[in-house]
């Protein structure tokens, strides 16, 4: 990244104070790209879980397959998902809360008798799935974020950082080297004076 700039003290001022900004910020940054990296491990955890608690139940529920063929999967439906808002290291995610189902009003007299714990087993799996999508959509934020955060510590870190320290040297050296050639000049001068006022002195 090039730096624009100017070769004087206003132009290095400017320069030493957006270093020291950057300077000032890289640690916070440092800081959240680690507690974002630890969060998508523990997201990705969440995931993992859930739907290994989704296959054991899935399968547990195979022996009861021919049974499933009765169930009318329409008498459960989802009627609303309570939602939650939390600040993770900077990044706003969703929390899901609670889950609430609606049933359809149905006979116990014209259905068998497992069609309650039918209904209650068909609340748990939509459940567990729900979470785990859930999670997934937290997963994505926190890997966008993280993701974010690691390129915003990286232009610090390998480009501003070093490229503001190089353009505050480079007008540094040129004030510098301003500064000895017009001290060099000075006593050229005065030199040059020097010398006229002896040759004015001894011609009288």
């Amino acid at each position: 990244m090039a730096i624009k700039f100017q070769y004087n003290k206003t132009s290095r001022q400017q320069l030493e104070k957006q270093l020291n900004m950057r300077i000032r910020s890289l640690p916070t940054l440092q800081n959240k790209e680690t507690a974002l990296r630890v969060e998508v491990k523990k997201a990705r955890k969440e995931i993992e879980l859930l739907e290994q608690e989704l296959e054991k139940r899935i399968q547990s529920y195979d022996k009861m397959v021919s049974m499933w063929t009765e169930f009318d999967p329409t008498l459960l439906r989802v009627k609303d998902v309570h939602l939650s808002k939390k600040k993770i290291a900077g990044v706003a995610l969703p929390i899901l809360e609670k889950v609430d189902f609606e049933l359809k009003p149905f006979s116990l007299f014209t259905r068998p008798k497992w069609f309650l714990d039918g209904v209650n087993t068909l609340e748990g799996l939509a459940e567990i799935g729900i979470r785990r999508d859930f999670n997934a959509i937290k997963l994505k934020r926190l890997e966008y974020a993280r993701k974010k955060t690691t390129q915003k510590v990286n232009l610090f870190e390998k480009v501003q950082i070093p490229g503001y320290q190089d353009a505050i040297l480079k007008i540094k050296r040129y004030l510098e080297d301003e500064e000895n050639l017009s001290k060099s000049s000075q006593k050229i001068m005065r030199a040059h004076q020097e010398k006229r006022k002896e040759e004015e002195g001894s011609i009288w």
